[in-house]
């Protein structure tokens, strides 16, 4: 009986590894697309409409709420924060999952940098003049890195935790968290929206490869276990 449900187990494994590294390809294409497209001006018009939209239904009220996310997905903060998340996981004993985390966070601010450099896109011009940022515009690195920093949590936590609802939970508060960091991007004026889904698509394809590089060394040592 033990036999055949960690056969299934392995072959779950196996589907979820396959399933995410084809949905990594996919989003890795689509980045290329938008890249192209960034990079020759073609978005523009896009941007600016979705910009202008925005802007059009801003309020003090949403205005103080997007200032507030976009200080969460700050540099600072989520410094701050990661020092909190590797001093309770290795309270907790997950010193595997901390490695990943730092690995993962790491991984994506140097991503960032280099993305900026390589394609060097001017910012907007901000709203209710809001300090903008004196890096490049593309890929946005609150996107980018918030996605990393929320993303690979829940992928290590869920992991490591048997209740289905808690781990739904835990998706949709990071995936929430996330859509609300990149918007206040485009809603205080410092970033286009592209900019904000290249960083989307870029921190998903890391965050995946390390989420699949933790599924494989978790199932390999199931198998050692046996």
């Amino acid at each position: 009986m033990r036999t055949s449900q960690a056969a299934l187990g392995d072959k779950e494994l196996s589907r979820a590894l396959i399933f995410g590294l084809a949905l990594s390809i996919c989003a890795l294409i689509l980045f290329a697309w938008i890249a192209q497209h960034v990079r020759a001006g073609q978005t523009m018009g896009f941007d600016e409409h979705v910009r202008s939209v925005i802007h059009a239904r801003a309020t003090p009220a949403s205005t103080s709420a997007m200032q507030f996310f976009s200080m969460v997905g700050s540099p600072s903060v989520l410094s701050a924060l990661s020092v909190t998340v590797l001093l309770i996981f290795w309270r907790v004993g997950w010193v595997r999952a901390g490695f990943l985390f730092a690995i993962a966070l790491a991984g994506g601010v140097l991503l960032d940098q280099v993305l900026k450099l390589s394609f060097q896109r001017v910012r907007p011009a901000a709203y209710f003049n809001y300090p903008a940022p004196e890096s490049f515009s593309f890929p946005s690195g609150h996107a980018l890195v918030s996605f990393c920093f929320f993303g690979i949590i829940a992928s290590l936590v869920n992991a490591r935790l048997q209740s289905g609802l808690l781990r739904t939970l835990i998706w949709i508060s990071a995936a929430v968290l996330i859509a609300l960091i990149g918007f206040s991007r485009i809603y205080l004026g410092v970033h286009y929206p592209t900019d904000v889904i290249g960083g989307y698509i870029a921190a998903f394809i890391w965050v995946a490869m390390v989420t699949l590089g933790d599924r494989w060394q978790r199932g390999r040592r199931r198998r050692e276990s046996k």
